[in-house]
């Protein structure tokens, strides 16, 4: 079924808004249209060939393909999603080689009320974009309760690795078990599912803890690569401390809520034996429920942004742009996109415009297109 989207209101609306001019004269002035409406909870976007975006819905557990203003759903053959909560259909990858391979990878949860777990599939689209089929189940086995932080974030690192922001399903032994892969970044081949030839903990005897590459996270929400290579992830706090995190093989990023699933513990937990890694960045006493992540193009247009982390923030409702040093420092924080109510991905367009989706529920939602003025 295709439905037509009636954009052209929005677009007289909300075609023309700009985010708050820069007081930085070298930042430049942010144009936003729409470009696909009457999404419910679009939870991730990704760019094809041919001027078309992917999509998935979180709690509808439907991908879809949107052009020109059109969406059209493509069934995922043999599917058997399960959505409650925060779980649903999620996390979007698009091989690098899609024109060949025509791969793109998904993490939903996964059963029955009954019996349910979070796994990564790899799909194949057919001809036409008229179905996906299933190819593998690369992992299987990502913790699952009542559908609380069940992550998941994909992204397809340069060396063609395929890394898995995982959430801790709000149980307090899973971020440090070694284990479990809940609280997770993991790492693994995009074709078979095996871990990736530089994690961390490949001598383990145990295959969970082979796939790990950190440890120690409440729920990532967002996973970023920087041009210079470096991987970043983005997570919600509890009451307090969203952080965003420069990603170290192994290292121990600190949240330990225990015993039972104690929330008042900090993120990040220096007290805890051995080294933790420090947040590049923290919401401090409140949360802004930060999300998905990407950094912006290197390209002239985008003048004094070149580079800097563009991250979606449900919560505070807002665009948040962090200028962050070559070793990782914070250097300036802006907040563009107001208005548009809750933020939940930020990815990058073909031409290297930022698409940003919203999450306000109710069939409401829709894909924001963000070019500089």
């Amino acid at each position: 079924m295709r439905i037509r989207l009636g954009l052209v209101l929005i677009a007289l609306v909300s075609g023309m808004l700009t985010a708050a001019p820069p007081a930085d004269a070298a930042l430049p002035t942010l144009r936003v249209r729409v470009v696909a409406g009457g999404l419910d909870h679009p939870w991730d976007v990704a760019p094809i060939t041919k001027g078309r975006l992917l999509v998935t819905e979180r709690s509808r557990k439907t991908l879809s393909v949107v052009r020109h203003g059109h969406k059209r759903m493509i069934p995922l053959v043999g599917e058997r999603i399960w959505s409650s909560g925060e779980t649903g259909l999620m996390g979007l990858e698009v091989d690098p080689h899609w024109r060949r391979n025509h791969r793109i990878y998904t993490c939903q949860g996964w059963g029955t009320d009954a019996s349910h777990d979070v796994r990564v599939i790899a799909w194949r689209l057919t001809r036409h974009l008229k179905q996906a089929r299933p190819v593998r189940t690369l992992v299987a086995g990502l913790p699952s309760t009542s559908g609380r932080h069940g992550g998941c974030r994909l992204l397809i690192a340069r060396d063609g690795s395929l890394l898995i922001g995982t959430g801790d399903a709000a149980t307090g032994t899973n971020p440090r078990s070694l284990t479990s892969l809940g609280g997770k970044t993991l790492r693994v081949d995009r074709f078979t599912g095996a871990p990736w030839r530089r994690n961390p903990f490949l001598s383990s005897p145990d295959p969970r803890t082979r796939l790990i590459d950190t440890y120690g996270h409440r729920n990532v929400q967002g996973l970023a690569q920087r041009r210079d290579g470096s991987l970043w992830s983005v997570e919600q706090g509890t009451f307090r401390d969203d952080e965003v995190n420069r990603l170290v093989r192994g290292g121990d990023y600190g949240y330990n809520p225990v015993p039972g699933y104690n929330e008042s513990v900090p993120m990040t937990d220096q007290s805890l034996p051995g080294a933790q890694v420090a947040a590049v960045w923290s919401s401090g006493p409140s949360t802004d429920a930060t999300s998905g992540a990407t950094f912006i193009p290197n390209r002239r247009r985008w003048k004094g942004y070149r580079g800097w982390l563009a991250v979606a923030v449900l919560k505070n409702e807002k665009l948040m742009l962090l200028h962050l040093s070559r070793s990782g420092r914070l250097l300036d924080e802006r907040t563009a996109l107001t208005g548009h109510g809750r933020l939940r991905t930020a990815a990058v367009a073909r031409n290297g415009d930022l698409l940003v989706t919203t999450d306000n529920g109710g069939g409401r939602d829709v894909i924001l297109r963000v070019h500089p003025h």
